[in-house]
């Protein structure tokens, strides 16, 4: 850890040597040139505006000529900018680059005076008015919106400002509005029907969506199958949660409160402070929602293929949720080429969860033999806390960066539950004595990831990028379980553990991309060394994995990518790629623990998986017109040990270990295991069409055909079938200047469907759901937002599963949310001219006229 923190300062302290003046001989005529960047309505002068002068110098072979920067540096207070020492040449350029203002190029002819060396020589290049990009009214600044959906040959980006829908909630919100994207009872995302890798700010993260206000998310960039350039676990694709960092000069943010049922209560505070060389962001939430929702399980336990009896269990779960985060952190820029970022955040949150079960017991011939109740009382919660440092080098030549960055997350947890058990035969006495268990558990979290990399243009075309990254991952968890007696006596269970691993990921990367005409490429390798060491301390049983096991398995640790793209016009593209990934198990698919909420439904991570390795192939055509944009994607993908879930009956000896625990004899055990080979063939097709001036409609329809070779205990659990999936968006927006109700008054409807899907030892059932929600923008520059939202309009949102097995058949379903309705104001505001450092109360900026040509070299 230590030699990373020194290599990574080393970085910033040679980058900034090389960010200093240049030593390189100037020619004896030279003089100073000095002016002011002011606004070109107001003509008040503007602060931290970046001024570059630059000069036109050969380019190499066939490359004609380009604009070497010579000097660069930012306007003090009252907009003034002064060069020193610069060489005179027949022609100069300005370039003048301000947040929130339009770029301005300026030519500056300048002519070597005669006989010039003697005294110093000044000239003054006046005033340079900058016009705004947006209008701004009554300190409220507006500004052009962007589409609800940007969709692209690589990569799609969503905008959650658009979407209505999650105002108000949470991550898992705005994932239910992105095609192709679909989100499970637990929250779980799934893209195209795999797990893809979730990432904050492009960063991995410990945090859950569930605890990621929608408020604090700018937009969701999805991309179905990475380059080499991105971390090789992210088989399924990478879904990357980008928050929002406002840069705009003066003070702005946005403020919101929720209210709604059941038991819905929200607050969102963003704030930015843009100032000199600073730029400040802090943000607070807070976020409570609850829900009484509903299961059922129908099962017909068997033997030897014959019905020997049935089980059918109805459970109402009441869950309250509520926590708190705070985030804020800092930009410095250096100067115009360098820049500092700090981001902190903080995540407290609380849980609680009231269960009640009711279970019947038949026989072969239906006829009642007992009924069961299970009572069950938990509490839940947590903490995270993530450290972001950000270092960015930007080189004299456009597009060459270097970026070095430091994560780290630490999150912390505990649980505790208690559980009553009671049973009573058919004529209405106790069946057997009641059963009463208490479960505590605490749980540390620690990622750590040190990132560096280079991005080179080669010439107009082509380009070089390079790149390392280190990730530690410790991981621990301690679960007890006691069975309390009529007397109030305790008995530690044998299902009791304390589990622990270390991860630890090693990587490299280099792409080069080119482009020939209208045919561009990118090509790709990634190389990783990963290494997972586990133990179960308290049974002394030590579990893990290294890849590349040895030189000869070196292909394990490989990861090469291709990317080929052909233009068929304009606005139109075919691309072909090729990835090759890897999807390492989570620690929930490896913790032994048996979590046993859910008596006859018992889940338990497997510590022997292994990793699965994944070649995916993909064809995407993108057409943008002038209405919208259509994309359509192919693909097949082979993975050899994927990692899938298996079921079974609780043997006897699993069963005497449990005993005690108040779990059903009958109980199903479901686990993880690693599957012989997957293969899946899909196409993806969106469209996102304007239909009329303020209606916009975004259909999208994903395609299927899955194939499951896997083997447990000499069993064969083959499974193959065809499953489909489809979601609509619209968005309708009224203009009527007359109407102050009807005028800016948005409409959101979001419709999904999943059909059965094919899983080893059966099948998903279809889901389906209806989101809407209006908004009305109001006040004077549409300063304020009132939305209405309705989750799951007909409350129909449930996951089901069918097992058809030979000692068991099982129909059942389980809702974790239930239907939401969810009003949200929101309030933005805005100052570009306020400033922390204005000359009164005593307070004063303090400026360097060391900076007068910083950023000058490369």
């Amino acid at each position: 850890m230590k030699a990373l923190v020194l290599s990574f300062t080393f970085v910033i302290m040679y980058l900034q040597l090389l960010a200093q003046p240049g030593t390189m001989s100037r020619p004896s005529a030279s003089g100073r040139l000095f002016g002011k960047i002011v606004d070109a309505k107001t003509k008040k002068g503007l602060d931290a505006v970046s001024v570059q002068l630059s000069m036109m110098v050969p380019g190499g072979a066939n490359q004609g000529t380009k604009d070497s920067i010579i000097a660069g540096q930012f306007t003090r207070p009252n907009g003034d900018f002064s060069f020193n020492n610069i060489a005179w040449a027949d022609s100069l350029k300005v370039t003048i680059t301000a947040i929130g203002y339009r770029k301005l190029l300026k030519p500056v002819s300048l002519k070597t005076p005669a006989g010039m060396n003697g005294p110093l020589q000044e000239i003054d290049l006046g005033n340079f008015g900058v016009e705004a990009e947006a209008q701004t009214l009554a300190n409220v600044t507006v500004v052009a919106t962007r589409a609800a959906m940007e969709l692209g040959i690589d990569r799609r980006v969503f905008n959650v400002e658009k979407n209505l829908t999650a105002t108000g909630g949470t991550a898992v919100d705005v994932m239910k509005n992105i095609p192709s994207v679909t989100v499970d009872v637990e929250g779980n995302v799934q893209l195209r029907n795999a797990s893809p890798q979730i990432f904050v700010d492009g960063r991995p993260t410990i945090l859950t969506l569930d605890q990621i206000p929608a408020e604090n998310i700018e937009k969701v960039e999805l991309i179905t199958n990475p380059s080499a350039k991105f971390d090789a676990s992210s088989n399924a694709g990478i879904i990357n949660v980008v928050l929002k960092r406002n840069r705009k000069v003066g003070v702005n943010g946005t403020a919101s409160l929720s209210v709604g049922s059941p038991r819905i209560l929200s607050g969102n505070l963003n704030l930015n402070l843009r100032q000199g060389k600073f730029n400040f962001f802090a943000s607070g939430n807070y976020n409570r929602s609850g829900g009484r929702a509903d299961g059922k399980t129908y099962r017909q336990n068997l033997n030897k293929g014959v019905i020997d009896n049935y089980f059918n269990q109805f459970t109402w779960n009441d869950r309250t949720r509520q926590f708190q985060s705070v985030r804020f952190g800092f930009d410095y820029f250096l100067d115009n080429r360098n820049t500092i970022s700090l981001t902190q955040n903080l995540v407290n949150g609380k849980f609680t969860n009231n269960e009640d079960q009711q279970q019947e017991y038949y026989n072969a011939a239906m006829a009642l033999q007992q009924t069961g109740t299970r009572t069950s009382m938990g509490n839940n919660g947590f903490n995270r806390s993530g450290t972001q440092l950000v270092y960015t080098h930007k080189f004299a030549n456009p597009g060459q960066q270097l970026s070095a960055d430091l994560n780290y997350n630490k999150g912390s947890g505990n649980e505790l539950t208690n559980i009553l058990n009671a049973y009573r035969a058919a004529g209405g006495g106790p069946s057997k004595a009641a059963e009463r268990v208490r479960n505590t558990g605490d749980n540390e979290n620690t990622q750590f990831t040190a990132q560096v990399d280079y991005v080179n243009p080669i010439g107009e075309n082509a380009k070089f990028e390079a790149g390392g990254r280190a990730f530690i991952q410790d991981n621990g968890n301690i679960f007890e379980a006691f069975s309390i007696g009529q007397t109030g006596n305790t008995t530690r269970l044998p299902l009791s553990n304390h589990y622990q691993f270390k991860e630890t990921v090693n990587a490299g990367y280099v792409t080069f991309s080119n482009k020939i005409n209208k045919l561009s490429y990118q090509a790709g390798l990634r190389a990783e060394i990963s290494k997972l060491d586990g133990e179960i301390v308290d049974k002394g049983q030590k579990f893990g994995y290294s890849y590349p096991s040895d030189f000869k398995r070196i292909w394990d640790g490989l990861f090469p990518s291709m990317f080929i793209t052909q233009s068929l016009g304009e606005n139109e593209d075919l691309q072909l790629n090729y990835t090759r990934r890897i999807r390492r198990p989570d620690f929930r698919q490896l913790n032994p623990f048996i979590n046993f909420n859910d008596p006859v439904n018992l889940r338990q991570g497997n510590p022997a998986l292994r990793p699965e390795f994944t070649n995916s192939f993909e064809v995407n055509y993108n057409k943008n017109h002038k209405s919208g944009n259509f994309l359509a994607a192919v693909y097949y993908r082979n993975t050899v040990g994927d990692i899938t879930e298996y079921s079974d009956t609780l043997t006897t000896a699993q069963y005497q270990q449990l005993n005690n625990a108040a779990i059903d004899s009958n109980a199903i055990l479901s686990t993880f295991i690693n599957s012989r080979s997957q293969n899946r063939w899909g196409a993806d097709i969106t469209l996102q069409q304007t239909i009329a001036k303020n209606l916009e409609i975004v259909p999208n329809i994903s395609l299927q055909y899955r194939k499951v070779n896997a083997v447990v205990n000499n069993t064969a659990l083959n499974n193959e079938g065809f499953s489909w999936e489809g979601k609509l968006i619209m968005n309708y927006k009224i203009e009527a200047p007359k109407s102050w109700l009807f005028s800016n008054l948005g409409f959101q409807l979001t419709g999904e469907y999943e059909s059965p899907e094919v899983i080893p030892q059966g099948r998903r059932k279809e889901q389906y759901s209806v989101d809407f929600a209006l908004r009305k923008d109001m006040f004077k520059n549409k300063s304020g937002t009132l939305t209405f939202s309705v989750n799951d309009v007909f409350n129909s949102n449930r996951f089901g599963t069918i097992y058809e097995t030979e000692n068991f058949y099982q129909d059942s379903y389980r809702r974790w949310n239930v239907r939401s309705f969810r009003l949200t104001f929101s309030y933005r505001f805005g100052d570009s001219n306020f400033s922390l450092f204005k000359k009164n109360n005593g307070i004063q900026r303090r400026d360097d006229d060391d900076d007068d040509n910083s950023g000058e070299g490369n």
